[in-house]
């Protein structure tokens, strides 16, 4: 098929500029100044987005194209971006600050193929397009021009809907890869109102799950992984929290409740079902597409495509439970486990293991105002479990003013946005640099964002 034959063929060729949008120059031997600077200072508006107290911010870079998932180099702090769009015919971008005034001065793109996920493991950069998983061998924490792509999961099928293949990497090399349901709810028309649910959904056989596979093992087909959890109808943010070695996600809940009329009216649809955050473990089943979960009743309910009413629970109580439950349609897009450190930016000690979500932002809110467009930070406790309520950690990425009371989830639900967009940005990536900077990309134009911690500590 011509639309996959250039997805399944990963590009070698790499290409420098000096700043993004210059003409390209070949590739400088020496990799830093002589006499890089010693402070950083933050942009002073933070680059546009509003900090809790004590952190700020600088824009790393700008223009990219349509950035998602980002990863640092945890010992350079190289960053890679994920492009969900070919800019100049590559779709990974690769920034380096050689003069150390903690912005990007070295832009290096590769790759021929668009997608999300990015992941580091064992000295490989791990990328994803929408059918195919490819690492690159990093050099002192870079890609080399004469480095190949090695093809890891490949012959995916291209998807309609809920393509992305994020991943996320484990210390012992396993690779899980989000396998998103090309569907909403499973009916036998997809979206169409009055479409009842196929019972059981065939489709759960080859999607709506993370497959596991070998990190180290090439050419792997979807055949040769392990289905490592199911019913989870997409989840674009995966992470492996290292503290209690386990595997993370967050997904996107169902659209069109509304469609079944009654006690589903477009208010409720609005508001449910939850965007969930799963602790997932090995076997785990989260009920999609049979089941939704309502915050509100902290339930998995039956789906009205399978009878359900919003009250009865019917084969959906002995599903999986979300650790925490959002409000719908805010699409949280990444997931990122803050490691900290000792580093120059790294923040106060109670954000160590905590996870910070990236909402990319709503479009099917109505009628109520959209929601997202927000990053989130969630505190952890030592059983692997939120200890306490989530909290806007950054925000005013969509340019807008929120609705809400000043302060904490000022955010939630009440962002006077007419569409996405509209939005001068959304968030959707994160990573963590080696200093403990947070960054953060953005989908519209593909700005970075540093955000760095500064109040005495």
């Amino acid at each position: 098929m011509k639309t996959t034959a250039w997805l399944l063929t990963a590009a070698t060729t790499l290409t420098l500029t000096a700043q993004a949008g210059t003409p390209p120059t070949k590739r400088p031997k020496t990799p830093a100044p002589a006499h890089p600077a010693t402070t950083i200072a933050p942009d002073p508006d933070n680059g546009g987005i509003k900090l809790t107290k004590g952190f700020q911010a600088l824009v790393f870079a700008d223009n990219l194209g349509r950035a998602r998932h980002a990863v640092a180099d945890p010992v350079t702090g190289t960053l890679y971006v994920k492009l969900d769009r070919l800019k100049d015919g590559k779709g990974i971008v690769e920034l380096r600050d050689t003069d150390g005034d903690g912005r990007a001065d070295q832009t290096i793109t590769f790759g021929n193929y668009p997608g999300t996920g990015m992941g580091i493991y064992n000295g490989y950069l791990y990328a994803s397009s929408d059918t195919s998983v490819y690492r690159y061998k990093m050099t002192n924490g870079k890609v080399l021009e004469t480095t190949t792509a090695e093809p890891i999961v490949v012959g995916l099928t291209l998807q309609r809907q809920h393509a992305s293949k994020s991943l996320a990497l484990s210390p012992d090399g396993k690779l899980f890869v989000n396998f998103g349901a090309p569907s909403n709810a499973c009916q036998e028309k997809d979206r169409q109102k009055g479409s009842k649910g196929m019972d059981p959904c065939p489709i759960l056989e080859n999607y709506g799950g993370i497959w596991q596979f070998d990190a180290n093992k090439l050419n792997q087909k979807q055949s040769d992984g392990k289905r490592y959890a199911t019913g989870i109808r997409n989840a674009v943010a995966l992470d492996w929290n290292l503290t209690d070695n386990t595997l993370y996600a967050l997904q996107h809940g169902r659209d069109n409740l509304n469609n079944w009329g009654g006690v589903f009216t477009d208010t409720v649809s609005a508001e449910l079902p939850s965007e969930e955050f799963l602790m997932v473990k090995d076997g785990a089943d989260f009920g999609w597409p049979y089941c939704y979960n309502d915050h509100y009743q902290n339930k998995k309910l039956l789906a009205p495509e399978y009878g359900g009413d919003g009250k009865t629970q019917d084969r959906c109580a002995g599903k999986e439970k979300p650790i925490m439950a959002f409000p719908a349609h805010w699409a949280p897009n990444d997931l990122l486990f803050y490691k900290g450190g000792s580093g120059a930016s790294a923040f106060p000690a109670r954000y160590r293991n905590g996870a910070f979500v990236c909402f990319h932002g709503s479009w099917n809110r109505a009628p109520l105002n959209q929601g997202g467009y927000f990053v989130a930070f969630i505190p952890f406790g030592k059983n692997g479990l939120p200890s306490g309520k989530y909290e806007v950690f950054a925000e005013n990425f969509a340019g807008v003013e929120e609705q809400g009371k000043p302060g904490e989830n000022a955010n939630a639900g009440k962002l006077a946005l007419a569409s996405p967009g509209d939005a001068k940005a959304r968030p959707v990536g994160l990573a963590e640099g080696p200093d403990g900077s947070l960054y953060v990309t953005d989908s519209v134009k593909g700005k970075v964002w540093r955000i760095m911690y500064t109040a005495k500590k």
